[in-house]
């Protein structure tokens, strides 16, 4: 096989994994799976009409985010969702882990990155952003594009792997609790300062202000939450 075949065969199965991982995230953010569900890798084949090895390595990269879990000898299951308490432990690892990322992005930072930044932005600007994943899938992922570019301008593989770790979760809560985004305007906004921070140049600048919009989404989380709970008490 000459190598321009075994780059093309490459390709293509790299792009069919790709499209199987983004179809098996689809399902599981928009609650067709639900939490404690069985993963068949040969079911789940079957059902997308690809062979087992692209489900594999989309199942693997789901587990590297806790979206699934694997049990030995029972395959892959879906995760439990996160509790209110959990969700604060993740802005918590956050917090520690993405405003060094700005810090780092902006002493890496080229015209390129900023731009591609900027585009994103623009894209949470246009997207809609209604209660269901298919309602804002286009804002979760130039919102989740915008927190990836600046961990891998970070050019440290393993604050990239840490960023990596931590996964969808945010918004699967959002979710499942009903809640949709609610906090566009209010992300964009800050999201700007941090572009506009590295701008300048300003890495100690960048670094809180990922801290400054971190903290607001948590903030504005436990509010939403709250807001929820006092709702459904009223409702019975």
């Amino acid at each position: 096989m000459g190598a321009d075949t075994a780059n093309g065969t490459w390709v293509r199965r790299s792009v069919l994994a790709d499209q199987v991982y983004t179809e098996i995230l689809a399902r599981l953010m928009d609650g067709k799976l639900e939490s404690g569900d069985p993963l068949s890798i040969d079911g789940t084949a079957r059902d997308l009409g690809v062979s087992p090895t692209p489900v594999r390595e989309a199942l693997a990269r789901l587990e590297a985010t806790g979206m699934v879990v694997r049990a030995a000898l029972r395959g892959y299951r879906v995760a439990p969702m996160l509790s209110h308490a959990e969700l604060l432990d993740l802005m918590e690892a956050r917090l520690l882990i993405e405003p060094r990322n700005a810090e780092l992005a902006c002493l890496h930072a080229n015209e390129a990155f900023l731009s591609e930044l900027e585009y994103s932005i623009e894209d949470l600007r246009q997207a809609p952003n209604g209660p269901h994943f298919s309602d804002y899938r286009s804002y979760w992922e130039a919102d989740e594009r915008f927190h990836r570019l600046i961990a891998e301008q970070t050019g440290n593989r393993f604050l990239l792997g840490a960023y990596n770790s931590l996964g969808g979760h945010v918004h699967r809560f959002r979710l499942f609790g009903g809640t949709g985004v609610r906090d566009a305007r209010s992300a964009i906004e800050e999201h700007g300062l941090v572009v506009a921070a590295m701008r300048r140049g300003n890495a100690a600048e960048a670094e809180a202000a990922m801290t400054a919009h971190l903290c607001g989404v948590r903030d504005r989380s436990a509010r939403e939450y709250e807001s929820d709970r006092r709702t459904a008490r009223e409702a019975d």
